[in-house]
C-alpha cells in the first residue's frame, strides 16, 4: 500500500469527522420534545413559563404527573459574592439568573460577566428546588411564594460566607426556610430546606432539585463542537450523557446512592450534589415548552410535631475547574470531557498545568509541552523520515515505471514493490510511526480544546486570547506553508489525481484552521515546524548517503 494514500486518507477522514460535528451542531437530530404526561401553561410577567411538577404523591416514582396553575413570578432577590451574582425568584425560591464574576463574556468587554444562569429564550438555564409533601402534608414546591427579608444581599468585605434565607409557611403551622450559603472564593453552593413542624401531626415530605434548559441557540465557532446536555455519575454506570433528546425519552430514571447529576456546555456547567450518603433518585424528562430537565429527589423524611429537620445539598455554578472539581464530588472533574482519550488527555493536561506554573504563559507552555512530546517520539519519527527519504530517492525510477505501464496500475505496483524490497524499504514504514502517536496528538487537541484555563490566556503580539481564532489569521497561514513544505519533502505519488489533492490539503487545512482556536493552531503549527526541521535534516542525510553510495 501507497503509505502517501494512507496519510491522505486519514487526512481527509479526520477532515471529515469536524465537519461532521459542526453538522451534527447545526442539523442533528433535534426532536421537539413534548411531555405526554402534561401541558405546560404560559405565565404572564416577565415571560416566564411554569415548569411542571415533581411527583406530589410521595409514593410515587414516576417524574411529574400534573400541572397547578401556573402563578405570577415573585420578588427577585439579588446575591452578590466575589464568585457569583446571582438572582433568586421568591416565587419558588428559584435561581433565574447567574453570573460568573471573574469570568469576563470578552477581553474587550472586563466589567461584562459571563452569565451562565437565564431565563432569555435563546439560552434558558434555571436551577429549581423545593419539597414534595406526603398525603395530608403541606410543602413548597418550586411554585409556591417564598418571603424574603430584603432584595439584595451582598457578601461583606471580611466575611468568609454570606447567608440567604427564603421562608414559607403553610396554614397548618408547618414552616420551611429555604437557605442558600455561599463561601467567599467558591462557585460551590450549599442548599438547605429547614422543616419546622409547628403542627399537631407529623409531617412527611422528599426534597427535590432540577436544572431546566432549553437549546441554546447557534454560537461561535461551527468548526468547534462542544456537547451541551445532561450529564449524570453515580457509582455502579459512572459517568454517562444524556443528550436532550435522551431526557425527553426518559432514559434517565435510576434510584442512585453517592452521585450527582448537571448540565454541561463550554468550559461552565451546573450541578446539584446531594449528599452522597443518602439514596436519591434520578430522572430527565422533555417539556411542551421545549425545555429539558435533568433532576432528582430524595425518599421520604418524617418530622415530628415541634421537631425541625433539615434536608441539605450543594449546588455548583462556575468553571470546569480540573484542580478543584475532582475534591468536590467523585467523577466530578469528568465534566471536563475527553471522551475514549481520557486516559492520555489527563496525565497531559497535569503536565501542561505543571508547565504553565513555571512560564506563567499558555502559549509558551504549548511550544514547551510541543518539543517536549517530539522528543518523546524522536525516534519514532525518525523512523518514519528516513522511510520517506528513502521513497524520495526513488522518485525518479518510480516516474519511470509510470512511463513504461502506462494505465497498467496492477503491473505497476508489482514493479513497485520488487523495488522497494530490492532496496529493503517498508512502504509503511512512513505511516506506522504516524499512527502511534496519532492517539496523543489528538488527546491534546481535546485538552487544548476542553481546558477552561485557557479562556482569554494571552500569549504575544496580537494574539490575546488562545481560546479564539486569530483575529488576522496569521497562524492559520503560517500553518498552511509549513504544511506545503512538508509535502515538498516527501515522496511525489505517483498518481497525478492523489497529487493533486494532497497539493490541495493545505489549503483545506488552512482554511479551516482559520476558525479554530490559536492554541491549537499553535500547537500544530509548532509541531510541523519542528517535524520539518527533522525531516529535512533526514532527507539531507539520506540523500548524501545515496551520493556516497
Amino acid at each position: 500500500m501507497d503509505n502517501i494514500r494512507l496519510i491522505l486518507t486519514l487526512a481527509l477522514a479526520y477532515t471529515g469527522f469536524l465537519l461532521w460535528q459542526a453538522w451534527q451542531q447545526d442539523y442533528g437530530a433535534n426532536a421537539k420534545a413534548t411531555s405526554e404526561q402534561m401541558a405546560v401553561p404560559t405565565t404572564a410577567g416577565e415571560g416566564r413559563q411554569a415548569v411542571p411538577n415533581v411527583p406530589t404523591n410521595t409514593n410515587e416514582k414516576a417524574t411529574p404527573a400534573s400541572a397547578k396553575p401556573a402563578l405570577q413570578s415573585g420578588q427577585l432577590v439579588e446575591v452578590v459574592t466575589d464568585t457569583l451574582r446571582l438572582k433568586l425568584d421568591t416565587l419558588g425560591g428559584t435561581i433565574v439568573e447567574g453570573y460568573l464574576q471573574k469570568y469576563p463574556v470578552s477581553l474587550d468587554k472586563p466589567e461584562e460577566k459571563y452569565r451562565l444562569l437565564s431565563t432569555d429564550p435563546s439560552d434558558f438555564f434555571i436551577v429549581q428546588s423545593g419539597l414534595l409533601g406526603a398525603k395530608g402534608s403541606e410543602a413548597p414546591t418550586h411554585q409556591v411564594r417564598f418571603q424574603a427579608a430584603k432584595t439584595q444581599y451582598r457578601m461583606a468585605d471580611g466575611a468568609n460566607t454570606l447567608q440567604v434565607d427564603l421562608t414559607w409557611k403553610g396554614t397548618d403551622g408547618v414552616e420551611v426556610i429555604k437557605r442558600y450559603i455561599f463561601t467567599r472564593g467558591s462557585h460551590l453552593v450549599k442548599l438547605e430546606h429547614i422543616v419546622h413542624n409547628g403542627s399537631s401531626k407529623p409531617w412527611q415530605g422528599r426534597e427535590y432539585h432540577q436544572l431546566q434548559r432549553g437549546k441554546r441557540k447557534k454560537k461561535g465557532n461551527r468548526f468547534m463542537y462542544s456537547y451541551t446536555g445532561g450529564v449524570a455519575w453515580d457509582p455502579e454506570d459512572k459517568y454517562q450523557k444524556y443528550k436532550f433528546k435522551a431526557l425527553a425519552a426518559g432514559e434517565l430514571d435510576k434510584d442512585v446512592t453517592g452521585g450527582w447529576i448537571a448540565m454541561i456546555q463550554h468550559y461552565f456547567f451546573g450541578a446539584v450534589i446531594p449528599p452522597k450518603e443518602k439514596p436519591r433518585h434520578f430522572y430527565g424528562k422533555g417539556l411542551a415548552n421545549g425545555h429539558y430537565v435533568i433532576g432528582e429527589y430524595s425518599g421520604p423524611l418524617s418530622v415530628a410535631p415541634g421537631q425541625e429537620a433539615t434536608f441539605a445539598a450543594k449546588l455548583y455554578l462556575g468553571p470546569k475547574d480540573q484542580d478543584r472539581l475532582a475534591s468536590i464530588a467523585p467523577g466530578l472533574d469528568l465534566v471536563v470531557d475527553y471522551g475514549w482519550l481520557t486516559i492520555l488527555a489527563k496525565p497531559i493536561y497535569h503536565i501542561l498545568a505543571w508547565i504553565n506554573k513555571v512560564v506563567g504563559n499558555w502559549g509558551w507552555t504549548i511550544i514547551i509541552f510541543t518539543i517536549l512530546i517530539k522528543a518523546a517520539f524522536f525516534k519514532l519519527s525518525e523512523t518514519s523520515y528516513r522511510s520517506m527519504a528513502r521513497m524520495r530517492n526513488l522518485t525518479p525510477r518510480i516516474q519511470a515505471l509510470k512511463d513504461r505501464y502506462g494505465d497498467d496500475k496492477q503491473r505497476m505496483q508489482q514493479a513497485m514493490m520488487e523495488i522497494y524490497k530490492k532496496e529493503k524499504i517498508n512502504p509503511l514504514g512512513g505511516c506506522l510511526p504516524m499512527l502511534i502517536q496519532m492517539p496523543f496528538f489528538l488527546a491534546l487537541y481535546w485538552v487544548l480544546r476542553e481546558s477552561v484555563e485557557l479562556r482569554q490566556a494571552p500569549w504575544i503580539f496580537w494574539i490575546h486570547d488562545l481560546s479564539v481564532k486569530d483575529p488576522y489569521y496569521v497562524l492559520p497561514i503560517i500553518m498552511g506553508v509549513t504544511m506545503f513544505a512538508q509535502q515538498k519533502l516527501n515522496p511525489a505519488p505517483p498518481d497525478p489525481m492523489q497529487e493533486k489533492m494532497m497539493m490541495a490539503l493545505p489549503f483545506v487545512f488552512t482554511f479551516m484552521f482559520a476558525f479554530f482556536p490559536s492554541g491549537l493552531v499553535l500547537y500544530w503549527t509548532m509541531n510541523n515546524i519542528l517535524s520539518i526541521t527533522q525531516q529535512w535534516v533526514i532527507t539531507r542525510r539520506i540523500e548524501a548517503e545515496a551520493k556516497k553510495a
